[in-house]
């Protein structure tokens, strides 16, 4: 298929999807489980020759070690790929919110206005490695009735492709019960050429939203390069600051979490900010704690000073921090250290140099927090928590489209809301506008609103 007739059939089969009840997405999404179960050892298969063929570019310099560890299905044990199984039984249970009434309100009598939640329509996916967003966006999107293109990374093709038959299959082979509309074969599908997807951005006619999910390299050359929305972040510059009365223990843990849990996230921290006031007290135990996980420290002159003082600084692990540092997304097991006077300098250098993501303060002092919380412009502010708590796993929406840095009408860790829109229902009973103001035969709007008890609010679900 050519690259309109994808986006064409994606097109349909998002009209089909309008009319899919509730019963049926649960039962494609469950048929997907049981299909991943079947062919576990196939899929897994797939991802090592994935994984050998990347290694190989790795060691030839080709491919960044960040890239190739997000290109891992399995995990130790098994783990990683049970936790995907996990993750389609959550968004199974996640309420289905297409038909929802957020807001109703009857303008007159016999004239009442619904605003009613809705599919965004046609999703273009693009990302690197990570092979589980292929599952992690199609089960999205079906839970949310929307058809989903994706195009993943040439070093996860195999693993990607395996995937994808999967769960093409399992929407295949879901019966379809006597009255309901056949779930879409083309709702999912997967591209594999970047022509098809230079050609897909052109297509504002059929497609709806563009997620790209990779490199700052990657995010921006598409939202330079098409008219349609595009959700997502360029960069995950996420800091942590040591306000002056942080307490160390707490410090310490979330400092070393934020950094070492998963360095390759984009929800790691990558700059530590501390107050002057606790650079003996706190910053030293944590660069103690950083050192010892191996993370290799850039520190600022006053900061370096503080580790000479102490007696900690490891030459292999650490070096003099440059203005390139701050405002670096390291992806690895690095983090920039800059010492400041007061919590307004701090808040003005996560406002310069971070990227809106995810920021974190630790201290004991309440009022700081929630000044901090209000004056850091990121989609994620965090109080006494690592900045690696901003995944919509842990968040608790099953699983996440992407983390978003726009203001628009998803931000942060995104679920199965940043595939959801509205639209409004009226219903009348043959008013004209003409109707309602002042003069004679006029009269004026009632704009009561109608109560959101269960019944309206679940009065359009399916």
């Amino acid at each position: 298929m050519t690259a309109e007739q994808v986006a064409r059939s994606a097109r349909e089969a998002s009209n089909l999807l309008q009319t899919i009840t509730s019963a049926q997405k649960s039962a494609v999404l469950r048929r997907i489980k049981q299909v991943l179960e079947e062919r576990r050892d196939q899929i897994v298969e797939a991802n090592r020759q994935d994984k050998e063929a990347a290694q190989k570019e790795v060691d030839a310099g080709r491919l960044s070690s960040a890239l190739f560890k997000r290109l891992d299905i399995e995990g130790a044990g098994g783990e990683k790929y049970s936790t995907l199984l996990q993750g389609v039984d959550d968004v199974d249970r996640i309420p289905d919110p297409i038909g929802q009434v957020t807001m109703a309100r009857k303008l007159d009598n016999e004239l009442d206005l619904y605003r009613v939640v809705c599919p965004v329509g046609v999703c273009l996916v693009i990302f690197e490695a990570r092979p589980e967003v292929v599952v992690n966006i199609a089960c999205l999107a079906i839970k949310s009735g929307n058809a989903a293109i994706l195009k993943g990374g040439k070093e996860a093709t195999r693993t990607n492709q395996a995937l994808a038959e999967a769960i093409q299959h399992a929407i295949a082979t879901t019966p379809t019960q006597e009255g309901q509309t056949q779930f879409p074969e083309r709702a999912v599908q997967v591209v594999s050429t970047r022509d098809e997807i230079n050609s897909l951005l052109d297509m504002d006619r059929y497609v709806d939203l563009v997620i790209p999910r990779g490199s700052n390299s990657l995010v921006r050359h598409i939202q330079n390069n098409t008219r349609i929305p595009v959700l997502g972040h360029a960069d995950g510059i996420c800091s942590t600051y040591l306000d002056a009365s942080a307490d160390v223990k707490k410090a310490v843990h979330t400092v070393v979490d934020a950094k070492t849990h998963y360095p390759a996230a984009c929800n790691a921290t990558e700059t530590l900010l501390v107050h002057s006031s606790v650079l003996d007290s706190v910053f030293v135990p944590v660069a103690r704690a950083l050192q010892q996980a191996n993370v290799r420290i850039h520190a600022d002159q006053r900061s370096l000073a503080a580790m000479d003082k102490a007696g900690i600084r490891d030459a292999s692990l650490v070096s003099e921090a440059t203005d390139a540092d701050f405002g670096h997304e390291y992806t690895d097991m690095d983090i920039a250290v800059c010492v400041v006077d007061s919590l307004d300098e701090a808040i003005d250098h996560i406002n310069a140099h971070g990227s809106k993501h995810t920021d974190a303060i630790i201290t004991e002092n309440a009022q700081n927090a929630q000044w901090f919380m209000r004056r850091v412009d990121a989609a994620g502010v965090y109080w006494n928590a690592s900045t690696r708590f901003a995944d919509g796993f842990r968040y608790g929406f099953g699983t996440e489209i992407g983390v978003s840095t726009n203001k628009t009408h998803a931000r942060g860790p995104a679920g199965l809301e940043g595939l959801t829109i509205y639209k409004y229902y009226l219903f009348g009973n043959g008013q004209g506008a003409g109707d309602f103001g002042v003069g004679p035969g006029k009269h004026p709007f009632l704009h009561q609103d109608i109560p959101l008890d269960d019944t309206v609010r679940s009065k359009f679900v399916l």
